[in-house]
């Protein structure tokens, strides 16, 4: 297998998840700001032309985040990102989704219709006038989430998941673009530097 990768917090949670598990495979960079994601020949492995891409050792393609991280963790089992029992996969996968549809999309669509336009302009419908609302949105399902944290180590209590790679990866992209966590939400700021100062953070940066 191989792995196609940029910059960019979505192929990092794929990057993160393996370091975590141990995982090593080529990486092949695509060239995101000069639009090579873009051209025929890289959307002849994902139509969708976004990153990562996990290449299989068959030819096929895998394209999005969750899916991939799916596929790796079944390959992969141990140490287990998402669950060892029904009910543990069904509350990590439960996070991720809250987190993914409370913080996540309107954070990053908050930048590429703000500071990421011209990024982006040609490439997807862009809406400016809806950026700063996204981004309040985004805060908002941070505070939320906050508010649901006290007394965990992790995400998903105990258990250290892919929903903490998945968050840590787009907080730190936010607060390279102007949306940082609010100093108020204390559990995330220091959940987040927990999740800094594993191996894993820096070996996928």
């Amino acid at each position: 297998m191989k792995l196609h990768t940029s910059i960019g917090p979505n192929p990092r949670v794929v990057r993160m998840f393996m370091a975590e598990k141990g995982i090593e495979m080529p990486l092949v960079e695509v060239d995101l700001m000069a639009g090579e994601n873009r051209q025929a020949e890289y959307k002849k492995k994902n139509p969708d032309g976004r990153l990562p891409c996990l290449e299989l050792d068959d030819g096929r393609h895998l394209s999005e985040i969750i899916p991939i991280c799916e596929y790796l963790e079944e390959k992969h089992p141990s140490p287990s990102l998402i669950g060892t029992t029904p009910e543990e996969r069904a509350e990590t996968r439960m996070w991720v989704r809250r987190i993914d549809l409370n913080i996540v999309e309107p954070m990053v669509n908050g930048f590429r219709y703000g500071e990421g336009q011209g990024l982006f302009r040609g490439r997807m419908t862009l809406i400016p006038h809806a950026s700063d609302d996204l981004k309040a949105l985004g805060q908002e399902g941070l505070a939320w989430l906050e508010g649901l944290m006290a007394g965990r180590d992790w995400i998903a209590g105990s258990r250290f998941t892919l929903a903490d790679v998945f968050l840590f990866a787009f907080v730190d992209f936010g607060a390279q673009v102007g949306q940082p966590v609010d100093a108020k939400n204390e559990w995330l700021v220091a959940w987040k530097d927990r999740v800094a100062a594993r191996p894993s953070a820096a070996a996928s940066a």
